[in-house]
């Protein structure tokens, strides 16, 4: 029931059993020494055995093992060491039932009861702040929406930061550190049940230090504790509760705990106890503990290589992705799990850079069929959000149909560009139009009035405005009835009788008694409503309702319509108006892709008016370093914290290739100026000279017990893999081959991994291949203006090239670009026309001023 973690993490995945979506990946290779436990309660006398299921790479003898110590007739799991791997299996204690099945570790159904599970800077400082008002506690003074939601628990929260670590340490008490998000659902149900209770809300204040941590903002938090979780369960989600020593080392952990015992569950008022219970007894023990705990997740989180090895061979890691993603690969509804289903961009754009590299293959052809066929399925699907645009994010069945209804931005951004890209290589209008959808959305009910984007938008709201109690999805599913209410008009050349809701129905699937099945919706939410999918080509609805094309077009459109109208009188869901740098970044590539493949200027200026808020709210003035977040103040003024977060590796990573997407969209010699200002920066902050690649945090924050580096694309891709890519194109827009040899830095430290389950990075092994290939530089000779430029320039935004840069010649030796590339000055216009070249390592094409020439070249 936790939002699950992994980079693929389904962010509001409920589940019957722990595990990431990217431990799919891991399950791939069928090895590892990671494990899972699942907590039952016992009597205090019966001994126990804890078998563990295999869920991350082995280790060898660097394992966090358990030991199930019995406190007061329940039993509470303690790590006391380390012990051999164990042999492969599912967990399950002895003697007790097995845990459900959950196929390579994928999140189970929605909203189904989870077991308990638990696993063995810049600091937003509040010291000095005045007490704060009655009623509410230290989180009020905070600028995250989701501290600020719990304001006014009866607990004594304090942010991270030295004013709650000095007290840990002078008071002698563990901490209790609780992460999560604004919008995620089991965050709220936690609440509500366990830290609203003053009772429990008693027991937590007078023994734990309390910390509340928003992931999103603190990102490097988040990941240290929850590589403890997922490196001791197997798996890991939101919210994230871990219980740390005074010197914030992790000893015990899990997720989503119920508020009171039950027969299979341990109630968190029983854990808080008996943990306390356990400090005030086996005080050293557990510090011990602690330290052994740390040294084997250094173990653990070490990524890189301390030789000169090379980046792994391009078409072995190419060929074993493709194979095991084309292994994965759902025949009929596309997608790559049977269920829960993820849009995974990332898997997408591997196999169009596949296609790209053996169209005239059958693997190739796969390949494409795949990807677009997944596109299709989601966008007809109930993930997509038919009335008011947009994606959900994720599917809880494998049909698309049923969603868990929060919408994420960094899923906008990058399924935007996805959209493009099938656009670009398929010439089908359908995947235009589904891109611009996502745009209206975003720009409409993500966008703000300064030019940034907001984060989210929760799945739960309330069904009326007079409703006491939230409901998943209420503000996006319909009854029958409600259907037929807003569409009671006859359609004009249809059967007798027949009405714009029933054509509207018939399309969309609703039906009398609801269309969600019973067991995508244990709460009965969802009971009798109806969650819109389209089931019906526009072909067999028009035949059936003997409708012309273009008339059922008008039909469903009017219907859409006033749907809309309707949803608008609903209460909305929350809508967390944190700003961060990475996500709008995958937003400006989202507008600027977009803008270029479909030829919409209107986007283009969309993405230069969010590259603007970034420069303006989300730098720091003097240094020129990003910062993590903003936020939406009164007024809808920008709000920075009154301690700001620098930005993090994946901040600098995102906004770089927004700009470089936006230079190549727009033309604009600042965005690439900037963009590598920003990559010479992020070199500084994060590079790892030692073991090669880029740390996730910068150093000296010692609140941080372990620097980290992302080794799985999911949800969103790792920086590391995305910086690959950037640093080519970095080295092309500037001639530094330096930045050459660090992307091979990059592969070599991940090599066995690419090589192995490169599944668990298909943006890496797609950066690999282009690191092998060699970027083209498409360089336009011609004035901006000129309409023989313009259709240069069109010609090569209409064609997908992974590997290509685009740049803009325009006779300046002044500007930037010519003085980063002095072979530009010599390229010219022939006979006073635009005028292109394809490079190579700086080694131009002979000259082509036709568009048709240039596409040959393009495609060669």
């Amino acid at each position: 029931m936790p939002c699950r973690a992994g980079r693929s993490a389904p962010r509001g995945a409920p589940g019957a059993a722990l595990g990431a979506a990217g431990s799919a990946a891991r399950g791939v290779a069928g090895k590892g020494g990671g494990r899972r436990v699942v907590l039952q309660r016992v009597q205090p006398a019966e001994p126990l055995r804890v078998r563990t299921a295999a869920a991350v790479p082995a280790t060898g003898s660097h394992e966090l093992t358990a030991t199930i110590k019995n406190w007061n007739g329940h039993g509470l799991l303690l790590l006391t060491g380390l012990l051999p791997p164990p042999r492969a299996g599912r967990a399950r204690l002895e003697g007790g039932p097995a845990p459900p099945p959950a196929a390579m570790f994928a999140a189970p159904l929605r909203r189904a009861r989870r077991p308990v599970f638990l696993a063995g800077s810049l600091a937003m400082a509040t010291a000095g702040r005045s007490s704060p008002p009655r009623r509410a506690n230290r989180l009020i003074y905070e600028r995250s929406p989701y501290l600020q939601q719990h304001a006014h628990n009866p607990v004594d929260w304090y942010p991270w930061g030295q004013e709650a670590f000095d007290k840990a340490k002078q008071e002698n008490k563990l901490i209790f550190l609780s992460v999560g998000y604004s919008t995620c659902h089991w965050c709220h149900v936690m609440e509500e049940e366990s830290f609203k209770n003053p009772e429990i809300g008693e027991i937590m204040s007078k023994n734990f230090v309390c910390i509340k941590v928003d992931r999103e903002e603190r990102p490097d938090v988040d990941k240290v504790y929850m590589t403890f979780v997922q490196a001791t369960s197997g798996g890991g989600g939101w919210p994230m509760s871990v219980w740390l020593t005074p010197d914030l080392k992790p000893f015990v952990g899990g997720t989503y705990f119920p508020p009171e015992d039950s027969t299979h569950h341990v109630g968190f008022r029983t854990v808080l106890l008996h943990i306390a219970e356990q400090w005030r007894q086996n005080k050293e023990d557990l510090l011990q503990s602690s330290q052994r705990i740390l040294e084997v997740l250094r173990s653990l989180s070490r990524v890189g290589t301390q030789d000169r090895q090379a980046a792994p061979p391009a078409q072995e890691v190419l060929t074993t992705c493709f194979q095991q993603l084309s292994g994965s690969y759902d025949e009929d509804y596309g997608g790559f799990s049977q269920c829960p289903k993820f849009p995974t961009p990332v898997n997408l754009n591997f196999l169009f850079t596949y296609w790209a590299l053996h169209r005239t293959t059958p693997e190739g052809a796969r390949a494409l069929q795949m990807s677009l066929h997944t596109l299709k399925m989601m966008a007809h699907g109930g993930i997509h959000d038919h009335i008011g645009q947009g994606f959900h994010r994720y599917s809880t069945d494998r049909h698309w149909h049923v969603p868990h209804f929060e919408k994420m931005l960094y899923d906008q951004g990058q399924l935007a560009a996805v959209y493009s890209r099938a656009f670009q290589i398929s010439g089908d209008e359908f995947f235009a139009d589904v891109a611009a959808d996502i745009l209206l959305y975003t720009s409409r009910d993500l966008g703000s009035q300064a030019g940034g984007f907001y984060s989210a938008e929760d799945a739960d709201s309330y069904p009326t405005a007079t409703s006491s109690e939230k409901r998943e999805g209420a503000f996006c599913v319909w009854a029958a009835e409600e259907v037929r209410a807003l569409l009671p008009d006859p359609v004009e050349g249809a059967a007798e009788g027949t009405t714009l809701g029933d054509v509207f129905m018939h399309h969309y699937g609703v039906k009398e008694e609801g269309n969600v099945s019973p067991s995508k919706d244990p709460h009965k939410e969802l009971q009798g409503k109806n969650v819109l999918i389209v089931r019906s080509s526009p072909e067999l609805t028009a035949a059936r309702f003997g409708l012309e094309p273009a008339q059922l077009s008008a039909v469903l459109q009017e219907g859409r319509n006033r749907l809309q109208a309707a949803r608008a009188q609903r209460p909305r869901p929350h809508l967390d108006t944190k700003m961060l740098a990475s996500w709008n970044g995958l937003m400006i590539s989202g507008f600027a892709q977009a803008g270029a493949v479909l030829a919409k200027q209107e986007y283009v200026k969309r993405a230069v008016q969010a590259a603007a808020f970034v420069r303006r709210h989300l730098v720091e003035p003097g240094s020129g370093r990003l910062l993590r977040s903003c936020y939406r103040g009164e007024a809808d003024v920008v709000e920075q914290s009154a301690t700001p977060i620098h930005g993090f590796l994946e901040d600098y990573v995102f906004i770089i290739q927004g700009l470089f997407d936006l230079y190549e969209a727009s033309l604009d010699q600042s965005w690439l100026e900037w963009a590598l200002q920003l990559q010479h920066t992020q070199d500084k902050l994060f590079w790892d000279p030692k073991g090669f690649a880029y740390f996730s945090s910068e150093a000296g924050d010692p609140s941080l017990l372990l620097r980290l580096k992302d080794d799985q694309d999911g949800a969103e891709p790792a920086a590391n893999s995305v910086t690959v890519t950037n640093l080519l194109r970095a080295a092309s827009y500037s001639g530094h081959m330096e930045w050459v040899e660090k992307a091979g830095q990059i592969l070599a430290a991940f090599s066995e991994r690419l090589q192995k389950i490169p599944l668990a990075l298909p943006e890496m092994a797609r950066a690999t291949a282009l690191f092998h290939h060699t970027l083209k530089q498409v360089v336009i000779c011609g004035d901006p203006q000129g309409e023989d430029t313009k259709e240069m320039l069109r010609c090569v935004h209409s064609t997908f090239i992974p590997n290509k840069v685009l740049m803009l010649a325009d006779g300046d030796r002044a500007g930037f670009l010519y003085r980063q590339l002095p072979f530009l000055s010599s390229l010219e216009r022939k006979e006073g026309k635009a005028t292109a070249y394809v490079c190579s390592n700086f080694t131009c094409s002979l000259p082509v001023t036709e568009p048709r020439a240039l596409q040959e070249l393009l495609c060669a």
